[in-house]
């Protein structure tokens, strides 16, 4: 599946790829389900590290796949498209963030609070890699005050984003070329990774 321009942020691949000769495995994540951050966390330290010399020919694609059953899901998934808004080189080092603190954002953790809460501290992790805090925060957060035109429910300055992101998901795991591929696990180990690319991509 092509990756539009202002998202480009959500790709990773080597300086030295050609245009013309890419393998492309997109990653369907959320940022509030175990088994994503697994995958994540394997991939961002294990791999990612050596891909560009190793696979130059690889781009991986962070698809954000909301998970609407986590209603902090949404909120998770607006912040990184904020990050993506602002800063898109550091998407991943703030994906990578956002996983480890993912347990802070589990149901039992946010349901005290409110949505604003929740953004401002959503703000933080993304401060922790550099990105503006206030900056997000502002396309984070919701008014409590209707538009100058009166209207409701208008949402944030990343609803749009989130509208798009959600249409292009498709509730799998990983796909090769846009084709699902079965064969990649959650629970794959470096070395079950580094088999996998070794297999696959030539």
């Amino acid at each position: 599946m092509a990756l539009a321009p202002k998202f480009a942020g959500q790709a990773f691949s080597s300086s030295k790829i050609s245009p013309k000769a890419v393998h492309t495995l997109e990653l369907y994540l959320d940022y509030v389900c175990p088994f994503s951050a697994k995958l994540f966390n394997t991939l961002y330290s294990s791999i990612l590290p050596s891909l560009p010399d190793r696979y130059p020919n690889l781009r991986l694609i962070f698809r954000q796949q909301i998970q609407p059953w986590h209603p902090s899901s949404t909120l998770c998934h607006e912040a990184g498209a904020a990050v993506l808004r602002l800063d898109p080189e550091n998407f991943w080092p703030f994906s990578a963030e956002l996983f480890k603190a993912q347990t802070e954002f589990f149901d039992e953790n946010v349901v005290r609070e409110t949505r604003n809460e929740t953004y401002g501290r959503l703000a933080k992790v993304a401060g922790k890699v550099g990105v503006n805090e206030s900056d997000i925060l502002k396309l984070l957060q919701v008014s409590d005050k209707p538009a100058e035109d009166g209207s409701l429910n208008v949402g944030n300055g990343v609803t749009d984003d989130v509208k798009f992101l959600v249409k292009a998901s498709t509730n799998r795991l990983t796909s090769v070329h846009g084709a699902v591929e079965g064969s990649i696990s959650s629970s794959f180990t470096a070395e079950q990774w580094e088999e996998w690319l070794g297999q696959n991509v030539k």
